[in-house]
């Protein structure tokens, strides 16, 4: 019988994969926090109308990528193909609609049903910061600048570009809409099927196709900048002195859109071209009506998310595993002294293993199998005088310590 595998689009994160995986999420988590974010988490699942109000029932996610089901009390339930709803849901169900802002960090997997690709999975994790009840652009600058520590703290920024656009207040959007309709309707024969359904709808996201035909004809569309309102452009400006002042490079690319109702003034993206076509590592922007979809008052917000497989791509080597001590007894009345040393090793917070069974020779082989730093020998001799045998694996250097100050040495 041939051996089960991942269903497609998984994959197990073991060994180095997984060390590469946990220190991008680690190091998220810490300098999240540097920034005041506190960590939530919601449930892998949700009421499927937590994701259909909020990504629009037209939306490619809702329509074509989500899991859903039906449970047995007849229920409609869909895993989490994105962590921004189900925080915005959390807010209100939780009653922290009158505690604002809220900055949280959060971080777990998300399903999707697309088709796989180089760091694209249909379960994918990722790391994702919101700032939930503030609407001045410092708040937008600040997540943009933890999300560039993030990167820096990973060593890969330099790999990295941050591109940083404006969509302007809803009386920009609805004078960039009108100029758009107009500009794509002149050009409707040769716009893409998709796009041609979007055309009234939402002409935002023709500006963000990735069908070749619609790229070329999107480089010469008007851009948003000529349609600002003026409480829109200071907003921008005010955005760009911030992430200045915080010393976040930055570039302006005019086609960074949201195409969702919802999204309004700060998009940005992090691009890399380190991992083909699909480049973008770290993307978000401003938003307002999702609080409200989950049954709370009007919340505006900011953040971003982050795929973690596509961040550990970008890391330069995986973190070394943990050196442990290897604790070796010699002898059957060794075995419970070593056993209490392996103990009081592992509770002052030292990696320590000892083998199961196998004589000193065996022990000690597996001992640098494991690279261990160091090996504690003790035999019966050692047991009776109250010492142990401490012996430096990658220089050889042994000596004897009294098994008091063990810990302290191993520190």
């Amino acid at each position: 019988m041939a051996a089960l595998q991942p269903a497609r689009g998984t994959r197990d994160l073991v060994g180095e994969d997984c060390r590469r995986h946990l220190h991008v999420v680690e190091t998220a988590r810490r300098i999240a926090a540097c920034y005041g974010m506190e960590e939530w988490s919601t449930p892998v699942f949700e009421d499927t109308r937590v994701f259909s109000r909020s990504l629009g029932d037209t939306s490619d996610v809702v329509m074509k990528e989500m899991y859903s089901f039906t449970d047995r009390g007849g229920d409609s339930l869909t895993l989490r193909p994105e962590a921004t709803a189900g925080i915005c849901r959390a807010l209100v169900s939780n009653g922290l609609t009158q505690s604002l802002p809220q900055k949280v960090f959060y971080t777990g997997p998300m399903f999707r049903y697309e088709r796989p690709q180089k760091g694209r999975y249909r379960q994918f994790h990722q790391i994702d910061v919101e700032v939930l009840g503030a609407a001045e652009p410092l708040a937008d600058a600040e997540v943009i600048a933890c999300g560039w520590h993030v990167l820096k703290a990973l060593g890969i920024s330099g790999d990295v570009t941050l591109e940083l656009n404006t969509l302007g207040d809803r009386d920009s959007r609805e004078a960039y809409r009108a100029a758009l309709v107009e500009y794509f309707t002149a050009h409707r024969e040769a716009l893409s099927a998709d796009s041609l359904s979007r055309l009234e709808r939402n002409p935002l996201r023709i500006v963000d196709s990735k069908d070749e035909g619609d790229r070329r004809i999107v480089a010469g569309a008007p851009t948003i900048a000529a349609h600002l309102t003026p409480a829109a452009a200071e907003f921008y400006d005010r955005l760009r002195r911030h992430l200045d002042a915080f010393k976040v490079p930055f570039v302006e690319n005019p086609r960074i859109v949201r195409g969702l109702d919802y999204y309004g003034h700060t998009a940005f993206e992090f691009v890399t071209s380190r991992l083909g076509a699909q480049g973008t590592v770290m993307g978000g922007g401003r938003y307002e009506g999702l609080v409200e979809e989950m049954g709370g008052p009007p919340t505006p917000g900011v953040g971003w998310a982050a795929g973690v497989e596509r961040l550990s791509m970008l890391l330069a080597s995986a973190p070394d595993p943990v050196a442990p001590v290897a604790v070796v007894p010699v002898g059957e009345a060794a075995e419970s002294p070593a056993l209490a040393l392996l103990q009081r090793l592992r509770e002052a917070g030292i990696s320590a293993e000892m083998a199961y069974r196998g004589n000193l020779k065996r022990r000690l082989e597996r001992a640098n199998r494991i690279k261990a730093r160091a090996a504690v020998i003790l035999g019966e001799t050692e047991v009776a005088r109250g010492v142990a045998q401490l012996k430096d694996l990658a220089s050889g250097a042994q000596a004897e310590v009294p098994l008091a100050e063990v810990v302290a040495r191993l520190r």
